[in-house]
């Protein structure tokens, strides 16, 4: 059960981390693939008494950027997102590190 909360705290992570990117200009279509990916994991994988939302509002919350950055990378790669925003995001990644 908790590799699936784990899992799931990585893909609301990406969401944020590529709704942080707003050099990018069509994030919202990567971020309406990336809501769909995170619904059909909710619907796929029912985790009994655990609060979908309120772990997303933690997420978003307490996780830090570059976190959420490093996340949307996984995530970006598994749904076949654009390379061009992967390459931005690890740019901005290292930037951030230095």
């Amino acid at each position: 059960m908790e590799e699936l909360i784990n899992e799931f705290r990585c893909m609301v992570g990406a969401y944020y981390g590529v709704k942080s990117m707003d050099e990018y200009e069509v994030k919202e279509y990567v971020l309406y693939d990336i809501k769909k990916y995170i619904i059909d994991f909710v619907e796929n994988n029912k985790i009994d008494d655990f609060d979908y939302y309120k772990e997303a509002e933690s997420v978003k919350e307490k996780v830090s950027n570059i976190t959420k950055l490093q996340d949307s990378i996984i995530i970006l790669s598994r749904i076949d997102a654009p390379l061009d925003l992967i390459l931005m995001i690890k740019k901005k990644l290292k930037n951030i590190k230095k």
